[in-house]
């Protein structure tokens, strides 16, 4: 089983919402808001929970979770339209639902060229990125990709998220926005042997993040790498959004048949508010589909967290201003 499925009772969802609405903006002093959020969603009951636990501790977990019937912000503001926190957002619960759910995969990760750094991330359309193979887009298919991070070592798949969370706030005006995900597993049962063999040889370069190289002025490649690794029974995938160069024909062919299979067999969700996709950003890849954006406050309003299991071994990246935030 490659996805997985639940829902709170409103018993619990409504238990959990009234202890959150009383707190503050996490931003303020995140592990105490962490240790808080994790005494509340003990409330969660011990099945329930031990799924979720269960979902980002073992190999042969799904590697992509839909929690469902989740605490709401009673009064929402307008979608903001820039991709940034919006200002008139008076209640937090959201945000409690979003690292509530995280601190139990891992720890938030903050980058510097992502979001300024933030941990909570405000995932938007925004008008002058509408075209963009970036989390701004709305206008073109955002290809199946992994969340990766830009490393002055040349390689892009190894300091990135273990996890996201993408906790939905507000849905698409027209409900026309889609989340796809492809579990690696799948994919190589999927393709020919010839093919996953060329995706395992180091025949890829990774394009740094469109939030990357918009600040740099120009694409930024990694180190020849694979696109898949790791035992054939937990195969781990990487693709770049921004743009993966192969470095032969062959690598071309399977790179396509790759994106072909990942349509073939991914998993579809329609977001709305009130549930959170948990993805494993190692086990697959993920995608999200055009949608009509009005750019006039109601528009899709997701949140989102980068997680890491342990900061120990992105240690040499951390920043000297905040420990969960890296370069």
């Amino acid at each position: 089983m490659t996805f997985a499925d639940l829902e709170l009772p409103d018993r619990v969802r409504d238990t959990i919402g009234t202890e959150l609405c009383l707190l503050p903006d996490p931003s303020a002093d995140v592990d105490r808001a962490l240790t808080r959020y994790h005494r509340i969603f003990a409330a969660l009951p011990t099945e329930l929970l031990q799924q979720i636990m269960d979902f980002g501790r073992h190999n042969d977990a799904p590697g992509v979770m839909l929690v469902r019937n989740l605490p709401l912000d009673e009064d929402l503001p307008p979608t903001p339209v820039d991709g940034e926190p919006s200002p008139a957002k008076a209640s937090f619960v959201a945000e409690g639902v979003l690292l509530g759910l995280t601190g139990l995969l891992g720890e938030p990760i903050g980058v510097l060229t992502e979001k300024d750094g933030r941990l909570v991330h405000d995932v938007v359309p925004v008008p002058e990125g509408a075209r963009a193979q970036t989390n701004q887009g709305s206008a073109v298919f955002l290809n199946f990709h992994s969340d990766i991070t830009y490393d002055t070592t040349g390689r892009y798949d190894v300091a990135n998220p273990d996890f996201l969370v993408l906790n939905c706030l507000r849905g698409a005006a027209g409900n026309d926005a889609f989340t796809y995900y492809a579990d690696a597993r799948d994919l190589c049962r999927h393709l020919p042997d010839p093919l996953v063999e060329t995706l395992r040889s180091p025949l890829y370069r990774l394009n740094a993040p469109g939030s990357y190289t918009r600040s740099v002025g120009e694409d930024v490649l990694s180190e020849p790498v694979p696109i898949l690794s790791g035992a054939a029974r937990f195969p781990e995938i990487t693709v770049s959004a921004n743009g993966t160069r192969p470095l032969t024909r062959g690598a071309r062919t399977a790179l396509d048949a790759l994106q072909d299979a990942c349509r073939a067999v991914a998993h579809a969700v329609r977001l709305e508010p009130g549930q959170a996709l948990l993805i494993n950003n190692r086990k697959g890849v993920h995608a999200r589909s055009t949608f009509r954006a009005r750019h006039d406050g109601r528009d899709r309003w997701l949140q989102r967290t980068y997680i890491r299991r342990n900061l120990w071994n992105v240690r040499y990246r951390a920043t000297s201003e905040d420990r969960r935030v890296h370069y």
